[in-house]
């Protein structure tokens, strides 16, 4: 062990292609063995794992900061593809309840963020980033941006994905519906249309440059977005991102998270863990009773009001309720919806639950 520095690892030995040799092979491992387990997110939580291995082995390894910053463009590319013109007509005809929905979630997960950080238990910022309810990739870029640890921000994220859906799948299964995995019938490799393609590249890539060039806050992953929305909304143009491409930019964000992580930041997420996990049974349990509300209101079944209601875990949601004839669009609105709140709102809740958090200490 000459010339490694103490504690480094005994990855420290190897050389550098054979460590990043080692992170591509753990990563599709990794994913490949989660997709087969129908694991919600296995895109990025392979990768992320893959990662978080070689980093505490002495890996020393950092993925290139462009390869990122495309990565977040192409995500928040995706994200401007989930608002299609049928989810806008769902959403203008029932704006005041999907927004009150929206609006009662955002308060339920700030005030846990707040408890979180008040009971010490991670800083204001990152508790609110960890405890909102979007979309995990995109909280996880969004928290970075603002400052707040990135790698507790997919902890918390992550974790709360796989138990919404494993609550989903068990709700499913217990009304004698199927719940198969995300990645099920997905067709990796459709055929490519060059003039959307070459749309959605010029989108993720420029986006993402502009974003980062005139310092915008999140601006990697929010300028792409908005634009996908705005063409996507207007009908002017059609934008493809093939599934490999999405899986791929999944997985180079996956790999940041996870080459971030040290042996500190494991025991911290650990000591950490019991907390953490009661907040997101608590953030799933307020959903699931106030989806109730719904149902008189909406004139909906309980199940598309659960589903609708449920804090995270777009993809599996989506599979659950097509699988279970639930009312898709009402469920795409409201998760669409929230998704682009928290993204909008998530900077403006962080800083006042912070400013809260540091009055109160």
């Amino acid at each position: 062990m000459s010339g490694v520095p103490q504690g480094a690892g005994p990855l420290a030995l190897w050389p550098r292609w054979g460590r990043w040799g080692l992170v591509v092979v753990l990563s599709g491992l990794l994913a490949a063995v989660l997709g087969a387990l129908g694991a919600p997110a296995y895109q990025l939580l392979g990768p992320m794992l893959g990662c978080i291995l070689v980093s505490v082995g002495g890996g020393g390894l950092a993925l290139p900061r462009r390869a990122y910053v495309a990565a977040q463009g192409m995500v928040g590319c995706l994200i401007g593809t989930m608002v299609t013109p049928g989810i806008l007509q769902t959403f203008l005809h029932d704006w005041p309840i999907i927004t009150a929905a929206v609006l009662v979630t955002l308060a339920a997960s700030s005030l846990l963020g707040w408890l979180l950080g008040v009971l010490k238990v991670l800083p204001g910022t990152t508790a609110v980033w960890g405890t909102a309810p979007g979309g995990a990739s995109a909280m996880v870029v969004m928290a970075e941006a603002f400052g707040a640890d990135a790698r507790m921000v997919a902890v918390m994220q992550y974790l709360r994905v796989v138990c919404v859906a494993g609550s989903a799948a068990l709700l499913a299964s217990l009304l004698g519906v199927r719940a198969d995995g995300a990645g099920q019938g997905v067709e990796w490799f459709p055929a490519i249309r060059a003039l959307p393609f070459m749309l959605g590249l010029a989108l993720a890539l420029g986006g993402s440059w502009l974003g980062r060039r005139f310092r915008i806050p999140a601006g990697p992953l929010l300028v792409p977005m908005l634009a996908a929305v705005v063409l996507r909304a207007t009908g002017m143009v059609e934008i493809q991102v093939p599934p490999w491409l999405g899986a791929l930019c999944y997985a180079l964000i996956g790999c940041s998270i996870g080459l971030g992580f040290t042996r500190a930041a494991l025991v911290q997420a650990a000591s950490s863990l019991p907390r953490i996990l009661l907040s997101v049974f608590v953030l799933i349990g307020f959903c699931g009773a106030a989806s109730m509300a719904l149902v008189p209101l909406m004139g909906i079944d309980p199940l598309t009001a659960l589903l609708a209601m449920s804090p995270g875990g777009l993809d599996s949601v989506a599979v659950i309720g097509a699988a279970s004839g639930a009312d898709l669009s009402f469920v795409m609105a409201l998760q669409t919806m929230r998704l682009v709140a928290v993204v909008l709102l998530g900077p403006a809740l962080a800083r006042m639950v912070s400013r809260w958090v540091e009055r109160r200490g």
